[in-house]
């Protein structure tokens, strides 16, 4: 029912969150794999490797505050519920190679979407609102890739160097995680320096690897339909 236009507001908010979900599991999913290997094997008990959804979330750090963001900015924010137990790793490499297993799911996610454009290159012309629902899902794969690889507390390209860093800065960015995100959130949006670097590297991105970022924001605007 994507093909058609004029279910086109009803349609894009329920078909892009959904695959929004899909992409968070598979983030998590990264992020369980690489700790089983490294040594928890208590992330198989949790159900962390069985790509559940309601094992990967969290209503309000998955569902909400991500849809919140996604509605206003059309910025993808990891918010999964994966609890990894640090004391079975056993080498500070393996808290990289954790850290780093959840962005390299979202890139997965945004390499398919990639082959599935490059496959069908006619999708925009035969089915717009699908290429723009499907646009927008990649440029959520995007921001969510570079966001998340900020180094800041809490998110994972702060856990991709933090077993390099020395022991009271580490305990700092455990106490502050909850915090700092709110407030790197809240400055890329309302600080005009860290927002127009922030958009300017997701149009870097989007260009690098072939996007249509004008029919990313038309999804994005056909996401709102409340507007």
């Amino acid at each position: 029912m994507l093909y058609r236009p004029d279910h086109a507001r009803a349609l894009v908010f329920p078909f892009v969150f959904i695959g929004f979900v899909i992409s968070l599991c598979l983030h998590e999913f990264g992020h369980a794999i690489v700790a089983y290997h490294c040594g928890d094997r208590t992330v198989r008990d949790k159900g962390y490797l069985t790509l559940d959804p309601l094992r990967y979330t969290d209503l309000q750090y998955s569902i909400v505050f991500p849809l919140i963001i996604m509605a206003l900015g059309g910025i993808g924010l990891p918010g999964g519920a994966v609890y990894i137990n640090l004391h079975y790793l056993r080498r500070p490499i393996y808290g990289t190679l954790v850290s780093a297993g959840g962005p390299l799911g979202t890139a997965v996610v945004l390499a398919l979407l990639m082959a599935l454009f490059a496959a069908v290159p006619e999708m925009s012309k035969t089915a717009p609102v699908l290429y723009a629902a499907l646009a927008f899902l990649a440029l959520l794969q995007v921001t969510a890739l570079i966001f998340n690889l900020i180094p800041c507390p809490g998110l994972d390209g702060w856990g991709i160097i933090e077993p390099f860093l020395p022991a009271p800065l580490r305990e700092l960015g455990r106490r502050v995680a909850p915090f700092a995100i709110l407030a790197l959130v809240a400055a890329l949006f309302f600080v005009p320096g860290l927002s127009r670097w922030l958009w300017q590297t997701i149009f870097a991105a989007c260009a690098l690897v072939g996007l249509d970022a004008r029919a990313a924001f038309a999804g994005l605007r056909l996401f709102q339909f409340w507007q």
